[in-house]
């Protein structure tokens, strides 16, 4: 009887073996947020898409907090092969690799709302910027987006323009944000991202210009209390893959690799909207006050020769630009 019961439960086991077959092909795709950020939600959406049209033939397991490197280890790992794919925000591409046309996603007030960066980054001219990474040795896929950022300080609530004077306020150290910053008056302090919530604690910066749902995500309202609404920009995450990597696949995964990552914006961007408010929320339950500027208009008026300058620094983009008012 033992003997029939063993057989019967081998038989089984072999049974699930066969119909859990492990994925053919198994990527690992990181990114330098908390694996509660958005872009740690964006990068699971598209590895679920990626699996249900390739039958479970793609497993994508998805790497958070910095786990596989920073944006910039990220991107040199893509182009050396050493990493198969990556979530990298959209202003280090420039700063890294020399993609200066992505700058087109963070010029000052020229995007409004998350469904108009949705509109226009999966449009020809969204499609355009991922292609520029084929001659980097990366393949573009899509999208994803952290949220429209707004400014976070320490110890003061900034209310008008002329409050921004001064305040040593962390920027990713790219031309364009220095420009930008340096207009609107702060004192721009070049800083890695996972350094924030030491610098703010220490008071090495005052603030940091950021979205909502990395001031949740990395415990930054620990150390800083005071939110003001500018949404001066939004801060998509460039979804991407070793082009060699890439081109190893077979046809039909790199189809539905590339569907994926369309798929994906218009989804995650309607998530990230959704989720704004409720984030907010969030942080006035820990103590941090949500305010408005007073003169908006002036913060605009200030970084409007910054966007001037840079619609002559690459063809794309002025595309940009002229699509986000073509979709209005």
């Amino acid at each position: 009887m033992k003997q029939i019961l063993y057989a019967f439960a081998f038989a089984f086991s072999c049974l699930l073996a066969t119909g859990a077959q492990a994925a053919d092909h198994m990527l690992k795709f990181g990114h330098a947020a908390s694996s509660s950020h958005l872009f740690h939600t964006g990068l699971e959406m598209f590895a679920k898409k990626v699996a249900a049209k390739t039958g479970g033939a793609v497993e994508i397991q998805v790497f958070g907090d910095r786990q596989l490197g920073d944006d910039r280890q990220l991107l040199e790992g893509l182009q050396l092969g050493t990493i198969d794919g990556a979530l990298v925000s959209a202003p280090v591409l420039p700063l890294v690799i020399g993609a200066a046309a992505f700058d087109a996603l963070q010029l000052p007030f020229v995007v409004n709302t998350y469904e108009e960066m949705s509109a226009a980054l999966s449009s020809e001219v969204g499609q355009k910027l991922l292609a520029t990474l084929d001659a980097k040795k990366i393949k573009g896929l899509g999208y994803i987006e952290a949220g429209q950022r707004h400014f976070l300080a320490s110890g003061v609530q900034v209310g008008t323009v002329a409050d921004f004077k001064g305040l040593k306020t962390r920027i990713v150290p790219i031309p364009l944000h220095k420009a930008t910053w340096e207009a609107v008056g702060v004192n721009p302090i070049g800083l890695a991202y996972g350094e924030v919530y030491s610098a703010l604690q220490t008071g090495t910066i005052d603030a940091v210009e950021i979205n909502l749902s990395s001031v949740r995500s990395e415990s930054l309202y620990q150390n800083a209390k005071h939110v003001t609404r500018t949404g001066h920009y939004f801060w998509p995450g460039v979804l991407m893959i070793s082009a060699d990597k890439f081109k190893a696949l077979p046809d039909t995964v790199q189809a539905a690799m590339i569907e994926a990552g369309q798929e994906v914006i218009t989804e995650q961007y309607a998530l990230a909207g959704a989720q704004e408010s409720e984030t907010a929320a969030f942080l006035k339950e820990n103590g941090v006050t949500i305010g408005e500027l007073g003169n908006l208009d002036e913060m605009r008026a200030r970084t409007r020769p910054v966007v001037d300058a840079w619609l002559k620094k690459d063809p794309l983009i002025q595309a940009f630009v002229d699509q986000i008012a073509k979709g209005r």
